[in-house]
Parts: structure tokens; C-alpha cells; sequence
């Protein structure tokens, strides 16, 4: 049945995203012991700071990103659904790697990641809204 394989195609690509947010979660106690961040703290060291802000922005992105891509892929297209799926997962990667080397270089991985909730959001609504009408 094509509706189950893309079904197993989309899990994967939500666990993928998932799997990766964990390991930017470990990634943070690491940064805490290697730079002396004791918890509760999220400040004090700028290096630290830069990993707690790529695993929080994670967050706040995989709030948008995980609903929007399940109605995205049930309503308007599992293929490209999945597609953006991948390609988030890629985005968060190119968003970590750049901010963790400088701040500065954060913002290609942050854009590509807004541009991908963004057609995920406003393709489902679109799609969900002329479906109503």
C-alpha cells in the first residue's frame, strides 16, 4: 500500500529529527562539563551558551516543524512532505555546525530551516482552506 510506505517514510524522517534534537540535548551536558556551566545556569560561557542556543532553537523549530510536516504530508503531498522533512533535518545540521563555530555563521542553516516550516505551515493551510471551499 503506498499510504503505508509513506507513512514509514515520514515516521522516519520525524524520528531522524527527533534522534537529532537528542543528540544536540547530549551535546549540551557535554558543553556543560567541558566549559564548567554547572546546572541550572545557561549563561557564563559564551562557547557553552552557543550549544544551549542550537539545541533550544531546535526546540522551538521542531514545535512548528513536526505538526506542520504530518499535516503537510497527509494532505497535500507525503513525497514532498518527506522531501522537507530531509531537508530540515539537513538545515538544523548546517544551523548547528554554524553557530557553534561563531554565532555569526548561524544564519544560512536558521533561514533554510524558517523557509521549510514556512512552506510546510502555509502549503497545509493553502492546500486545507481551497479543500473547504
Amino acid at each position: 500500500m503506498p499510504y503505508l510506505d509513506g507513512f514509514h517514510k515520514l515516521a522516519i524522517v520525524t524520528l531522524l529529527a527527533l534522534l537529532e534534537y537528542s543528540i544536540l540535548g547530549a551535546m549540551v551536558g557535554r558543553a556543560r562539563h567541558k566549559y564548567g556551566v554547572e546546572a541550572p545556569a545557561t549563561t557564563g560561557n559564551p562557547d557553552f551558551e552557543r550549544y544551549f542556543r542550537v539545541h533550544a532553537n531546535t526546540l522551538e523549530n521542531l514545535i512548528v516543524f513536526i505538526p506542520a510536516l504530518w499535516i503537510f504530508s497527509l494532505t497535500v503531498s507525503y513525497q514532498f512532505g518527506v522531501a522537507l522533512g530531509l531537508l530540515f533535518v539537513i538545515a538544523r545540521i548546517i544551523y548547528a555546525l554554524g553557530y557553534l563555530s561563531a554565532a555569526a555563521k548561524r544564519a544560512p542553516g536558521a533561514i533554510a530551516s524558517f523557509l521549510i516550516n514556512a512552506i510546510l505551515v502555509l502549503g497545509s493551510l493553502i492546500w486545507l482552506v481551497i479543500k473547504a471551499l
